[in-house]
């Protein structure tokens, strides 16, 4: 019994990360005093970092984080994935890149651009393409004998990777002569709906982290004639 609570108490600190992290972000866009002057339709979510917000923007940044590392040492810690596999690497991006996300803020465009803002970005970028990459190679080791809920985690990810699409549609209809891609899609709209997205793709694993595996049965000793 201990061995069973130690064993789900990781991937449900996980879920517990997840779920706060994502509630306060919520909580920033609701907030009269970081919400104010941040249009969630047009606007990043890393513009709440530039004001009063920050420091509740990096905490949930941070928890999200903290809670997808649990779920992907889960994965490890119960021998359902190597430690260096697609699952492990692309779930160690996406947590990193998150971490730098928090250390490097975005770039404040009534000042001018930054370097600081420009890793922001770029971490930005390589974090929402590694999660859901993370999330499909990790669906089978987290449900291998469940293709239902196999296929749940995959479709999340799959969608997570068409909203992503989305934003490079933009890039490339600018690169062809169009608007400015910030402007040719409800930009904060769309990474609001993407990074959802993404937490409920990692939350889909954790059902599965939660079943343990059943002990291999013990060989027999052969019988031994007195």
């Amino acid at each position: 019994m201990a061995d069973e609570r130690a064993g789900r108490a990781l991937p449900l600190a996980g879920l517990a990360g997840l779920v706060l992290g994502s509630a306060l972000m919520g909580l920033l866009h609701l907030l009269p005093l970081t919400s104010d002057g941040v249009d969630p339709v047009r606007r990043t979510i890393s513009e709440y970092a530039l004001g009063p917000g920050r420091l509740l923007f990096d905490v949930a940044v941070l928890l999200v984080a903290a809670g997808s590392a649990a779920v992907f040492v889960t994965l490890v810690r119960s021998g359902r994935a190597r430690p260096f596999s697609a699952a492990t690497i692309f779930g160690g991006a996406w947590t990193l890149c998150l971490l730098v996300i928090v250390a490097f803020q975005k770039t404040d465009w009534s000042i001018g651009p930054s370097v600081a803002g420009t890793i922001h970005r770029y971490a930005s970028v390589v974090a929402f393409v590694c999660l859901p990459l993370a999330v499909f190679a990790a669906a089978r080791a987290a449900y291998p004998h469940s293709p239902g809920p196999r296929l749940v985690a995959r479709v999340l990810s799959l969608l997570s990777l068409a909203w992503f699409g989305l934003i490079l549609g933009a890039v490339f209809v600018m690169l062809a002569g169009g608007e400015p891609w910030w402007r040719a899609i409800p930009l904060g709209l769309v990474e609001r709906l993407l990074a959802l997205n993404e937490v409920l793709a990692i939350a889909a694993l954790v059902p599965g982290l939660l079943r343990l595996r059943s002990p291999a049965p013990a060989t027999a000793a052969p019988l031994v004639p007195s």
